[in-house]
């Protein structure tokens, strides 16, 4: 070949390559790299031959291949078609150009002709070192990495560096991050490797502005704008949502809202027109523009139900229809009108029931036939029950929750009620649903159940602040589905200054996979009763109590059940010896006459029973349905307690209007006590054994902070022994408060879950306003202390009481004397051995069956470590003596 065409195919060759590669990246080095990045190889050309020149077909000679480093000639020779006595000519040559672009392994490469001993000479494409991201704050490597597709070790590409630059700005652009920027650079290393590093500029978030309307007549921007889950920014809440971002998809789900509004509102004809989103020049914020055309408002006109399936009377099912002739078209009371049919259809078995209302516009009157077409289906069976997703829990766990077995025909309800029973385990998503898809045969049916398994083990850690314990802090372990077989494991620690406790449990909701429960507990509590006198702490009584119990269950109906219980505990109450006794006996003066009745040591047998009643769609959440518990407990199978104890609680869940639940719950109970008599100063239900009223149960009061109770009042003046003064304005803390419980109780409460926005809602945020109410009463009125038990019949003046707890001897004091042996001061000189003891004064409060009232908020959280719940009430009626408390809080975590 001559010259003249050997320069022209070279030519050719290095303008192909420039157009097949596209312009060469070439940046600076990133800033934590030192080298410098190679320029891109310069390509000249030269002008295409004249038609004379071209060049006849001739006969390849040799191939030989130069350049190369990693790849072998014979590799590179393998991606072309030319091969040795092979005839060519510009057209071949031109193709093994394209077949070298095609490989992407080169970023240069051409092909010279000497009369037949053609050259390919190539310059390889250079090896990935590292993949580099570099000011990314708000998306975390472990999101981009997955959807770039360079990696170490990989030849690099110009198309798939272009191909990564926009993954990366599409991942931020589902942030809401429109105004994100990627500069991709390349550092070139020894060896023919490069670093590729993606200098990354986030910018903020694409806000949406504002929100325009144009067409609207009947309603207001403001009311449609509600409807819309896009938020605009500048609200009051609007930093506690993410919906003020830009998004295509809600823009969408907008327009859906918009329409199911004016449906919902009678305007059958409503349509959008065009939604258009404009971005900003700064491309910060967008501006969103719907043009809508309302249409006519329509009523409803002849209602009409025909029915193809025996089972199904038209005359019967129309009664059920909830819309009439002359209200105002509701096109969602017809979705739900369809879907309360469909069910009714289920329950005789006819899962796929063709339910299909007809629609006859009559423009002239303004109203909607509606016929709703019952179609002839057959009556279907399960063929099929399929769980799938659940990676740790056991199929059986889910399948023995199913109120249908293959082979059994259809019914809606036992489908409803399998989803309510798999989401009151708590082990997977919420609203869990069990699809229903057509079988081998148009008669068979297959429920489908598609888990996504969640944490069920809970590491919670409460904490609080109390008038009367300070500090307290509550620590649990609950693994719910334990091993993946539904069974329940939990430890517990709790300490305060009032008490301490450690519990560990075990519940097989299974026993041998029959519907049985049976699980049991060991625990060791230790109680320690105080007071202050002074800010000084005070402990008035301890108590100690092991034991363990044992409790099986076993179901009556689908929605009864009733379990069986047996418990044995070993209580010991002491008070301190040194401060509460005088001699050998307890001293009442000191530590109350209702405490000494409650020192010793005392065995509890107990058996007992609870039947419940529980048809609520979620346990752990619900928002329908109601409970009902009734239990009994008797001490008195062995043991020196004897008591009768009934307890009762009712709950009910509704949904009011728009999205709002209502949970309205009750509980009361009552001890009766067998055997033995009361003294005159004691109840013949022991303190420990009353029941106690006040946080958590109750918001807005202190734990036992309702209920009768005995305040020591211990400032008194006495500089005038005649005529003592009593300080009952002293603060609570400084005060003796002793809480006695009560044999009777109820309690109390009304809580809406209040629904915020989705933004809010996937910060899991579920905020609630509550009103609590309860009292606890019914004890023997105590023998108090008062100021005329400190007065001298001699003298009838008040003095401190000497006492001699060795010899078991009391006398009054008497006055101190001055240098000259002239009487000073108050009586409260006691001689040598002999303690003195102030005067005080006992008073008994709270004994009283009127209710105690508190309204409150409170707001549940989800956070980054752990739920969160967080309560402020107010007391809106309470009873002399009660202990109110404002805040309280408490954090878990789940694994």
């Amino acid at each position: 070949m001559n010259s003249v065409a050997s320069k022209t195919i070279k030519a050719r060759t290095r303008l192909s390559v420039l157009l097949l590669t596209g312009t060469m990246l070439a940046s600076p080095a990133a800033p934590a790299l030192a080298q410098q990045v190679a320029p891109p190889p310069t390509v000249s050309t030269v002008p295409t031959p004249t038609p004379e020149a071209v060049p006849v077909a001739s006969t390849i000679k040799s191939i030989t291949v130069t350049g190369n480093q990693r790849l072998e000639s014979q590799t590179i020779l393998s991606y072309l078609r030319l091969r040795v006595g092979q005839s060519y000519d510009r057209a071949t040559l031109d193709q093994a150009l394209k077949d070298l672009a095609a490989t992407e392994l080169f970023k240069d490469y051409q092909i010279t002709d000497n009369d037949g001993a053609l050259t390919i000479q190539v310059a390889e494409n250079p090896v990935i070192n590292r993949v580099i991201l570099e000011g990314n704050k708000r998306l975390k490597e472990d999101k981009i990495r997955p959807e770039i597709k360079l990696a170490p070790r990989q030849i690099f590409t110009r198309s798939k560096v272009r191909a990564d630059v926009a993954r990366i700005i599409e991942l931020y652009k589902r942030q809401g991050r429109f105004a994100a920027s990627v500069d991709p650079k390349m550092v070139q290393l020894d060896q023919n490797r490069v670093d590729v590093v993606f200098e990354i500029n986030e910018g903020p978030k694409s806000k949406v502005r504002q929100i325009n309307i144009i067409g609207n007549e009947k309603f207001d921007d403001g009311d449609l704008i509600d409807e819309m889950a896009t938020r605009t920014t500048g609200g009051l809440l609007s930093f506690l949502s993410s919906n003020t971002t830009y998004d295509p998809d809600r823009l969408a789900y907008d327009q859906q809202k918009l329409r199911l509004f004016y449906l919902q509102n009678g305007y059958a004809d409503f349509r959008v027109i065009s939604a258009v989103a404009e971005l900003t020049s700064n491309k910060q914020d967008f501006i969103i523009t719907y043009v809508v055309e309302e249409g006519e408002r329509y009523k409803f006109g002849d209602v009409d139900v025909e029915s193809s399936l025996r089972d199904f009377k038209p005359e019967t099912l129309k009664t059920m229809l909830p819309m009439k002739t002359g209200d105002w078209y509701d096109a969602k009371l017809v979705e739900d009108t369809v879907e309360k049919l469909s069910e009714t259809a289920g329950l005789f078995g006819y899962a796929f029931a063709d339910i299909n209302p007809q629609f006859r516009r009559n423009p002239e009157t303004r109203t909607m036939d509606i016929t709703f077409d019952v179609g002839e289906s057959p009556r279907t069976y399960v063929e099929r029950i399929d769980v799938n997703g659940n990676t740790l829990t056991q199929d059986k766990v889910v399948r023995r929750e199913f109120r249908l077995n293959e082979g059994d025909a259809f019914n809606s309800f036992a489908v409803k009620r399998t989803e309510s029973r798999i989401n009151s385990l708590g082990y997977f998503q919420e609203n869990l649903e069990v699809e229903r898809k057509e079988g081998s045969a148009p008669d068979r049916i297959i429920l489908e159940t598609n888990v996504q398994e969640k944490p069920t083990g809970e590491l919670s850690l409460s904490a609080g602040f109390s008038s009367i314990e300070s500090f307290l802090v509550q620590a649990s372990v609950r693994q719910r589905n334990f091993r993946g077989m539904g069974q329940q494991l939990q430890a517990s620690v709790n300490y305060s200054s009032y008490s301490k406790s450690v519990e560990l449990g075990f519940t097989e909701p299974y026993l041998f996979d029959h519907n049985i429960s049976i699980g049991g507990s060991v625990y060791r509590r230790d109680l320690n009763s105080f007071n202050f006198i002074n800010n000084d702490r005070q402990t008035t009584f301890e108590q100690t109590t092991t034991g363990f119990q044992v409790n099986v269950g076993v179901p009556l109906t689908e929605f009864m059940s009733v379990f069986g219980r047996y418990s044995l505990n070993y209580d010991d109450v002491s008070l301190d010896k040194r401060l509460y006794y005088f001699g050998d006996e307890c001293d009442p003066l000191v530590a109350g006459r209702y405490l000494c009745d409650a020192i010793g040591k005392r065995t509890t047998s107990l058996v007992g029973f609870t039947l419940a009643y529980d048809d609520r769609d979620n346990r752990i959440r619900p928002t329908r349905g109601q409970s009902f518990t009734l239990s009994q407990d008797f001490a008195g199978l062995g043991g020196s307690v004897k008591y009768l104890r009934t307890r009762a609680t009712a709950s009910k869940h509704f949904k009011l209007t728009g999205k709002l639940t209502l949970n309205i719950y009750g509980e009361g109970g009552y001890i009766y006590p067998l055997g033995g008599r009361p003294t005159p100063t004691s109840d013949k239900v022991r303190l420990t054994d009353r029941f106690q009223l006040g946080e958590p149960d109750l918001r807005g009061f202190d734990i036992r902070g309702v209920g009768p109770r005995v305040i020591r009042y211990t400032n008194v003046d006495i500089s005038d022994p005649a005529n003592p003064v009593l300080d009952t304005t002293i603060n609570r803390n400084q005060l003796i408060d002793d809480a006695l419980g009560g044999r009777a109780y109820y309690k109390g409460r009304f809580e809406v879950d209040i629904p915020l926005g989705t933004g809010a809602k996937e910060m899991g945020l579920r905020p609630s306003v509550f009103l609590d109410f309860g009292s606890v009463f019914g004890v023997r009125r105590p023998t108090l202390t008062t100021l005329a038990d400190f007065r001298d019949p001699a003298d009838g003046l008040t003095k401190y009481l000497c006492r001699n707890s060795a010899q078991g001897t009391t006398q009054f004091a008497t006055r101190g004397t001055d240098d000259d042996g002239n009487p000073v001061g108050g009586y409260n000189v006691c001689p040598e051995g002999y303690s003195s003891l102030a005067p005080f004064e006992e008073r008994f409060y709270g004994d009283s069956w009127k209710p105690r009232v508190s309204i409150g908020a409170g707001v549940n959280w989800n956070s980054p470590f752990g739920p969160f719940r967080i309560d402020f009430a107010y007391a809106l009626r309470k009873e002399e003596g009660d202990d109110t408390k404002r805040f309280s809080f408490n954090v878990g975590t789940q694994f």
